[in-house]
C-alpha cells in the first residue's frame, strides 16, 4: 500500500503544482497586482486560446516542419561526429572544445546572421534548429560510448569480433539511454529554436504569429501562444519517450523489477 500511495502521489504531484501556479496567477491578475493588460487572467488566456486554436494550428504546421527537419539533421550529424570522436581521440581533442564554444553563443545573436546569409525562407530556421539540437545529442552519445564496460569489449575481441560488431552489439546499445536523454532535451530545443528564428525573419510560423500579436498588444493571445508552444514541446518529448520505450523495452522491465 505504501508503494502504491507513493506512485499515486508521484503521478499527481505535477498536476497539483500546475494547479497551484494557475491559482496564484489567477489571484495576482484578479487583484490587479499586475495590470490586466500586462498579465491577463488565466480565464482570458483560455478564451483567447480557444478562439485562436485554428490559426495557431496552421502556424504550428510550419514551425513543426522546421523543427522536425532540423532535429533529424541534428541527429544525423551528431551520430556521425560523436562516433568519429569516439573512434579517433585526436578528433575528440580537436572538436570537443569547439562544440562547447558554440554553445556559449546566444541563439538570438546567430539568428539574424543566418537570415542575412540564407534569406527569409525555411533554410535559416532549420540551420538554427540543427545548431541548438546537435550539442546535447552529440554529448549524450559520447557519454554513452564512454560508459561501455571495457570487459565487455575485451570479451568481444577475444571472440574475434570486428570493430563494427563491437560497435553494433556493445557500444551502441549501451549508449542508447544517454542518446535518448540528449534527444529529449534536443526535442524541446528544436521547437524553441524554430520559434526564435521566426521572430527575426519569416512569413509563417508561431514565431511570426507571436511577433504580430505582440505588436498589437494582444497579450492574452501572446500568453496563449506561449502555452501552445509549451504543449507542443511536451508532446514532442512524450513522442520521444514512447520511441525510447519501443526501442529499449528492457529498460521498462528493469524498472518494474527494481520496484
Amino acid at each position: 500500500m505504501t508503494k502504491k500511495s507513493q506512485n499515486i502521489t508521484n503521478k499527481i504531484a505535477p498536476i497539483i503544482a500546475l494547479l497551484a501556479v494557475v491559482v496564484i496567477w489567477y489571484v495576482i491578475s484578479d487583484r490587479e497586482v499586475v495590470p490586466a493588460y500586462m498579465l491577463p487572467s488565466p480565464i482570458t488566456v483560455a478564451k483567447a486560446f480557444a478562439a485562436n486554436i485554428t490559426v495557431m494550428l496552421a502556424q504550428a504546421a510550419v514551425t513543426l516542419q522546421e523543427a522536425a527537419y532540423g532535429l533529424l539533421i541534428g541527429i544525423f550529424l551528431a551520430f556521425i561526429i560523436a562516433t568519429l570522436m569516439d573512434r579517433f581521440m585526436f578528433l575528440r581533442k580537436a572538436l570537443y572544445p569547439i562544440l562547447v564554444v558554440t554553445q556559449t553563443i546566444p541563439t538570438i545573436a546567430i539568428a539574424p546572421l543566418l537570415v542575412l546569409w540564407m534569406g527569409f525562407g525555411m533554410a535559416p530556421k532549420i540551420t538554427l534548429v540543427v545548431i541548438t539540437t546537435f550539442f546535447p545529442i552529440a554529448v549524450g552519445l559520447l557519454n554513452g560510448y564512454d560508459s561501455v564496460d571495457p570487459d565487455a569489449i575485451n570479451l568481444m575481441r577475444s571472440m574475434g569480433a570486428s570493430r563494427m560488431q563491437i560497435f553494433r552489439y556493445v557500444k551502441f546499445p549501451t549508449a542508447l539511454p544517454a542518446f535518448f536523454s540528449g534527444l529529449r532535451i534536443a526535442g524541446a530545443y528544436a521547437v524553441v529554436g524554430a520559434v526564435v528564428a521566426e521572430w527575426l525573419g519569416g512569413f509563417e510560423g508561431l514565431g511570426v504569429y507571436m511577433t504580430r500579436v505582440k505588436k498589437a498588444y494582444a497579450f492574452d493571445k501572446m500568453f496563449a501562444v506561449i502555452i501552445f508552444i509549451s504543449l507542443i514541446s511536451l508532446l514532442l518529448m512524450g513522442v520521444i519517450t514512447l520511441i525510447e520505450k519501443s526501442v529499449m523495452p528492457w529498460k521498462g522491465k528493469a524498472k518494474k523489477h527494481s520496484a
